[in-house]
């Protein structure tokens, strides 16, 4: 019984992670997976001992699953020459593809940004990855971002509007203010996402910035 309490009783498998002696029964090859897991964003170590105990638990079919799907990826992700999103093929799918509207370019941070933009199925252009954002605490500058590459795409002609679709963050605002000033001389419509209220939002449970950005873009009621 006492040797129980040392057992995470998860689908009736020891497990470590909670004392010397239960560290010592689990082999190292499933602490080297669950170390793994940890490092994964949204995964802390007792979420990523709940889901190796899930893997084993389905070892057989799910755990196979997930091995061959990364074993499929593993030599084959590229990042795009183009934009900078993360693919199997070079251009991406996105880049390649003939429906989507040349004339229209979607500046964002980072690939997750793209990913979550054109999961909605709204924006039919083509995106620009920055691969990060300017900030003076951290020592990012312009020439550290895809920035010039991005003034390379417009200065070559058949963009009519580059949308930037920066965080609303003091430094995406910044690094947003920055590509605006760069892009002035082309003759390019620059715009930018609107922030306030989101959708279903409360004003009691908003901050100060999302209601002064709502009320600075307020607009007539049609």
């Amino acid at each position: 019984m006492k040797m129980m309490r040392n057992f995470e009783d998860i689908g009736g498998f020891p497990f470590s992670g909670l004392c010397p002696i239960c560290r010592a029964m689990a082999s190292q090859e499933i602490e080297t997976l669950t170390s793994a897991l940890s490092r994964l964003p949204g995964l802390g170590p007792r979420s990523a001992r709940r889901a190796v105990l899930w893997l084993i638990k389905r070892r057989e079919t799910s755990l196979v699953q997930l091995l061959d799907a990364l074993d499929a990826v593993r030599g084959t992700l590229v990042e795009c020459d183009t934009c900078g999103n993360v693919d199997t093929t070079n251009p991406c799918a996105i880049c390649a593809d003939p429906r989507r509207d040349a004339r229209s370019l979607c500046v964002v941070e980072d690939v997750a940004d793209l990913w979550a933009l054109d999961r909605a199925r709204l924006f039919t252009g083509r995106y620009h990855v920055l691969g990060g954002r300017l900030s003076a605490l951290e020592g990012v500058r312009p020439e550290d971002l895809t920035i010039g590459q991005l003034i390379q795409r417009v200065s070559q002609g058949g963009i009519d509007e580059v949308v930037l679709a920066m965080n609303a963050t003091l430094e995406g605002q910044t690094t947003a203010h920055y590509i605006a000033e760069r892009l002035e001389g082309y003759p390019v419509r620059i715009t930018q996402l609107a922030h306030g209220l989101p959708v279903g939002g409360e004003l009691d449970y908003l901050d100060e910035g999302t209601l002064a950005q709502a009320l600075r873009a307020r607009r007539p009621v049609a």
